[in-house]
Formats: C-alpha cells, structure tokens, sequence
C-alpha cells in the first residue's frame, strides 16, 4: 500500500510503499495513535518506514537534511 504523509521537517508530501495488509495495518495504526510504542504496534515494519510514520521524512530527506554517521 502507499502511504502519504507530511513530513514534519520540509512540509513536504512524501509517499513510501508499505508492504502490510490495509486492514493490518489500519489496526496497528489504531493501537500506535492509542499510546502503544511504534515499535510494538508496526514489529514487522524497517526502522525507515516507522520513522516514515511518525515524522513524514523519507530516507533521502532524512540524509539531506541531517547527513550521516560518516560526515564527522
């Protein structure tokens, strides 16, 4: 599925394709938006795709704006 979220960073419209089922992952949404850590209600998901969730950056964005490990 293709999820479309407002990146808290840019205000950029980013969109990531999810491989979870839409009923699934409506399910695991409820349980995260009622207090459960993101990585309990989405186990399954990459590190990449939850930060997706919660802040709307993608992992180009992300290294756009903060760089790498490797920029020290």
């Amino acid at each position: 599925m293709i999820v479309t979220r407002k990146s808290c960073f840019t205000g950029k419209l980013n969109q990531m394709s999810i491989d979870m089922d839409p009923q699934a992952f409506e399910t695991a949404l409820r349980e995260w938006e009622g207090g459960k850590l993101i990585q309990e209600a989405f186990p399954d998901l990459s590190a990449d795709e939850r930060e997706f969730l919660m802040t709307g950056s993608t992992p180009a964005e992300w290294q756009e704006i903060f760089g790498s490990d490797d920029d020290d």
